[in-house]
């Protein structure tokens, strides 16, 4: 027996107009969300959620505010010219995760070449000048950056190079961008785990995050803290360096005199060897210390008891991204951002602090 799917009133309404258009109804440019509103009798925010989700299937083609949108299927037989796109990972990782993966798959069958300069952020230390001289010497026409800090996606908007960014610092920047806000899930976990009687939580991310300025996430979490009148100082968000020594290192100084009751953690792979310290400490978990993951590694799905986490529903990124790819090869500016909520999801890591 197959699923039974409920659809919400714009996809209901998006399914309805991508019919009409396969049957001919409306040819070259779609009618404009108020006229159809007026027409089928339902809000013209609810149709414009719908028009909006089949520019994310590609059924139509956005041709600018307050130009009407184009219907796809007038351009076919179209060339579709092909990009060279090199994408920037944060670091060699990326290379397995889905959602980076389906990108280069689905860049390569819509005719794109796909350019993997084999460096990344990391590799690269996050450096604008290194990442200069990376893009000067790779020939690509757009280029895909995932998790990038704000100082290095600024230096490619002064380039005026078309680039798509995958989440990092590009909130407050006129580029077109994918990703999650995590700064509302964090605020929900904190608060959480105040209630269960944490006072000493941690922090632990990368120090594009936390530096020269505290990114918006870490912010608010900082801010919740104090709004709890819990007072905060290095000890909520640890500077380390960035290697296995380095974090281990922080580690070490988080435990030596006040050890934190909770701890989050950016990043799978260091949420791994938190919990290995604190195994070989005689450190339990939630019953010494809980633990949030911020990180959407499938990993932590096989997991029992299931990890605190905070999830990154990141399945429209590629579809944005592909959308945007479009745009680009038809020469057409396309700087929208689609920023989604992350949202917290309890687990088995988190309990009541210990007194």
């Amino acid at each position: 027996m197959s699923e039974l799917k409920i659809l919400t009133v714009p996809q209901q309404v998006a399914q309805h107009l991508k019919s009409q258009i396969d049957l001919g109804l409306w040819n070259g440019t779609m009618p404009g969300k108020h006229h159809l509103a007026a027409e089928y009798g339902i809000s013209h925010h609810h149709v414009e959620a719908a028009l909006q989700q089949l520019e994310l299937e590609d059924v139509l083609e956005s041709q600018g505010v307050s130009r009407p949108r184009r219907i796809a299927s007038a351009a076919e037989g179209l060339a579709v010219p092909q990009l060279r796109v090199g994408i920037l990972l944060w670091d060699a990782g990326d290379r397995k995760i889905s959602t980076m993966v389906d990108i280069f798959h689905r860049l390569t069958e819509a005719g794109h070449s796909v350019i993997d300069p084999r460096k990344t952020l990391m590799d690269l230390k996050m450096d604008v000048k290194r990442v200069a001289s990376l893009v000067k010497q790779t020939p690509a026409d757009a280029w895909v950056v995932s998790a990038g800090s704000h100082e290095v996606l600024e230096w490619f908007l002064q380039q005026k190079l078309p680039v798509f960014a995958v989440s990092g610092g590009c909130r407050s920047l006129p580029i077109a961008a994918s990703g999650a806000a995590l700064d509302a899930a964090l605020v929900k976990a904190t608060r959480s785990l105040i209630e269960l009687g944490h006072s000493r939580i941690v922090l632990l991310v990368r120090r594009q995050h936390r530096l020269p300025k505290p990114g918006i996430s870490v912010a608010a979490f900082l801010a919740t803290l104090k709004a709890y009148g819990i007072r905060t100082s290095s000890f909520n968000l640890p500077d380390w360096e960035e290697t296995v020594e380095g974090f281990q290192e922080c580690l070490n100084s988080l435990f030596k005199v006040s050890a934190p009751t909770a701890i989050f953690i950016d990043e799978s792979q260091q949420f791994i060897a938190v919990r290995h310290f604190l195994a070989t400490r005689g450190l339990r978990v939630p019953q010494d210390v809980s633990l949030i993951c911020m990180d959407n590694d499938p990993v932590i799905n096989w997991c029992v008891p299931t990890i605190a986490n905070i999830r990154l529903e990141s399945k429209n990124v590629v579809r944005h991204l592909m959308s945007w790819a479009k745009n680009i090869s038809h020469c057409k500016k396309d700087v929208r951002q689609h920023i989604y909520q992350a949202e917290y999801v309890p687990g088995g890591t988190v309990g009541p602090a210990k007194e």
